[in-house]
């Protein structure tokens, strides 16, 4: 697998595997699925405080999924959000925890984050025990913490600290 940054020519693809994994993204995750929720991601991923990558099949450079790094503050804090989503052909396969730990590397590594925190729902236990064995802890409860598919979802906080790195 590899990490890439999105372009512009990845749209059709990535919205049809995003359509095509809408069961299995429901009420977890909403990526763009659409023209110009696409292009809100690629303006979004050439700022300074968001770095998005696509994940790819180094065998075929089919688009597995996203990982991004998200309000990224400087400073004295360093911190930023981790999200993530595989299309649910790919899933349970390994690629977004080979995906997580090269991203991870350049977030404490080039980035010389501090701190990253991932939000993830109670019922997303693959997604919680992927984080906990990368290292990450739980901090905390968020009750309607986000607004997903029209609902606000409670969610637990997980983060991980640069001195915690590597697992």
């Amino acid at each position: 697998m590899d990490l890439r940054a999105p372009r512009a020519g990845d749209a059709a693809e990535y919205i049809a595997l995003n359509y095509q994994s809408k069961r299995f993204h429901a009420g977890l995750v909403s990526p763009p699925r659409t023209n110009a929720a696409f292009r809100l991601l690629l303006r979004r991923s050439r700022s300074r405080q968001c770095k998005c990558w696509f994940i790819v099949r180094r065998a075929d450079q089919a688009l597995l999924g996203a990982v991004e790094i998200s309000q990224i503050v400087g400073g004295s804090f360093r911190s930023a959000y981790l999200g993530y989503h595989i299309g649910a052909p790919y899933a349970r396969q390994g690629y977004m925890r080979e995906a997580l730990t090269a991203v991870l590397q350049l977030a404490f590594g080039r980035l010389r984050l501090h701190r990253l925190e991932a939000n993830i729902q109670p019922r997303n236990r693959a997604s919680i025990r992927l984080v906990k064995s990368l290292g990450f802890h739980r901090e905390g409860y968020s009750p309607r913490y986000l607004k997903i598919a029209g609902q606000w979802r409670d969610h637990e906080r997980w983060a991980l600290l640069r001195e915690g790195w590597p697992a």
